[in-house]
């Protein structure tokens, strides 16, 4: 029988699962518990992680001061720019998302920041992760507190996933947490360590007062939670062509969960790379394409599966660009940007609101016109049924009929 000297030889490899959510139980091996109040709905947030340039992307290709202030990095509408309405469009290496705005399933939201904004990545981050104010620091995310706030009534322990090797700050609740893996193949193998599947296998000790004994109720969670993803993951494999990219695998994995069935109401995905200081055209360009490849297949394989009226996909990025190109051919660190929705059930697609005011700055940065925290409130409130108030702390005024 292992000893707890044995176990503690190994605390490394076991301290490598302590990201996992405390709140993980052990599934019942007759059956998993199935989520009462979520009406088959489900959130999938794409992280734009550096700032994406939003003027880029979707761009205001019919004001002149946009040109004027972007002589060489403006996107001219006889470079492919992919019109959305009379002033604005998306960059052309957006074609997959531009069918999908044309059939009525994209919204884009323009302006979107908070009072007093912060330029530091690592800073807006944090508040756009935890949904807080700019002078406030809050240790728990917006989608970690909507599982503690919901998670009593809905008994599966994989409400959140975050498809990655960490788990951001907005996953983090109080005292649920959201669950990072790669894949349920990969999570499923650092399970299967012999040592590790001995401990697991064993009795959980009766007090669970020492650390040590957290270890050991982690890991017979953790190996009880991998088996039932990897298994239940086996029930769906896209056959969808998506980017041979990270991001690519990462949103196939996304579908592969959702379509198999797994009672997950929130997925997190991130794509990198958007800190375009230099050069910025052909580097944001490729991370558009894969953006918007990546999210085309799979709304494609969400459809083919029926899927995709039941769920949302809201794009966000930190903080936006500054309106003047720099010397280098990019942007630097600006304010604010826009969101993208997406879903086979939107209310109010298409451009949600004015195009960004490029007469009106604040020091040379766009003037926030919608607080980004409204989108959540109405997220929140609107799509996922929950208490918006009580998750972002105060009440901030909904988007009407959006979702």
């Amino acid at each position: 029988m292992t000893t707890r000297r044995d176990f503690l030889k190994t605390s490394v490899l076991a301290s490598s699962l302590l990201f996992l959510p405390r709140f993980l139980h052990a599934l019942d091996r007759q059956g998993v518990a199935r989520l009462g109040n979520s009406n088959g709905r489900r959130l999938v947030v794409i992280q734009l992680g550096g700032g994406n340039d939003g003027l880029n992307t979707i761009v205001p290709y019919r004001n002149d001061l946009y040109y004027k202030a972007r002589p060489t990095l403006a996107l001219r509408e006889q470079s492919g720019i992919l019109t959305l309405n009379d002033d604005l469009g998306l960059n052309p290496a957006m074609t997959r998302l531009k069918a999908l705005f044309d059939d009525g399933r994209m919204g884009v939201l323009n302006s979107v920041g908070y009072p007093n904004p912060d330029r530091s990545h690592f800073r807006s981050m944090d508040i756009w992760q935890s949904g807080s104010a700019a002078d406030q620091i809050v240790t728990t995310g917006w989608l970690g507190r909507y599982l503690d706030s919901n998670c009593a009534e809905c008994q599966v322990p994989y409400n959140g996933v975050e498809v990655d090797d960490t788990l951001s700050l907005a996953m983090k609740g109080k005292s649920r947490k959201g669950l990072a893996l790669k894949s349920p193949e990969k999570f499923h193998q650092l399970t299967q360590n012999h040592f590790l599947a001995q401990v697991s296998g064993e009795k959980v000790p009766g007090a669970a007062a020492s650390e040590l004994d957290y270890l050991y109720k982690t890991l017979v969670e953790t190996s009880s939670s991998a088996e039932y993803l990897y298994q239940t993951s086996k029930v769906y494999k896209s056959n969808v062509a998506y980017p041979n990219t990270e991001f690519g695998r990462n949103l196939k994995t996304t579908a592969e969960l959702i379509n198999s069935g797994i009672e997950t109401r929130v997925f997190y995905v991130s794509l990198a790379g958007f800190d375009t200081h230099v050069r910025q055209q052909e580097q944001q360009g490729k991370l558009l394409g894969d953006l918007s490849e990546g999210l085309g297949a799979f709304a494609e394989d969400l459809q083919k599966s029926g899927q995709f009226d039941s769920t949302l996909v809201m794009t966000f990025s930190e903080f936006g660009r500054r309106v003047q190109q720099n010397a280098s051919n990019g942007t630097d660190h600006g304010t604010a940007n826009n969101i993208m929705l997406l879903g086979g059930a939107l209310r109010k697609p298409g451009v949600l609101n004015a195009a960004p005011d490029l007469a009106n700055l604040d020091q040379g940065d766009l003037r926030y016109q919608l607080d980004f925290r409204s989108v959540y409130a109405t997220v929140l409130r609107d799509w996922l049924g929950a208490d918006d108030k009580a998750i972002l702390g105060t009440e901030f005024e909904r988007l009407s009929g959006l979702v």
